[in-house]
């Protein structure tokens, strides 16, 4: 369980999406740094817009969120050393699946005028993520002309 925004977080998963892990991690390096935007494509509702989304998508909003990528990118390091200790190539490692649910809200509240007393809950998420090799594609053999076959039946 990551204490952390959803939404957010979900639009910072599918930025690295089917993304080789060394490139995954410097993107979000980049995010934390403000150097490169993550795309906001759902949950897009009162984002404006900015220049270094557009370089990932067409409708140009998007946003730094530094907290998410900093959870994504230690799961990533986490991932990658894991990985290392089963014998996987980590350079040929891309980001497979990858996957952000909502999690269980923490309850807190709060103090209001005249007695009152109001719910002050935080969005927290769950995050799945599966590291593959790349897998290399099989070159097709070149047909061969076949004779044609002679039928069992049908001898004269």
């Amino acid at each position: 369980m990551v204490l952390c925004a959803n939404v957010n977080t979900r639009e910072t998963a599918f930025a690295i999406r089917k993304l080789p892990l060394t490139k995954a991690k410097r993107y979000l390096e980049d995010v934390i740094a403000h150097k490169q935007a993550i795309p906001f494509r759902r949950f897009c509702g009162g984002v404006g817009r900015t220049a270094q989304a557009k370089n990932r998508h067409s409708n140009g909003q998007g946003r730094w969120p530094v907290k998410s990528a900093k959870f994504i990118l230690d799961l990533l390091k986490n991932a990658e050393s894991n990985a290392e200790v089963k014998g996987l190539d980590v350079d040929s490692l891309i980001i497979s699946h990858i996957q952000v649910n909502q999690a269980q809200k923490q309850r807190r509240r709060t103090y209001r005028a005249h007695g009152r007393i109001n719910p002050y809950m935080s969005s927290q998420c769950h995050i799945e993520l599966i590291l593959s090799e790349k897998e290399e594609p099989v070159k097709k053999e070149p047909e061969t002309q076949l004779a044609p076959r002679k039928s069992k039946g049908a001898s004269f």
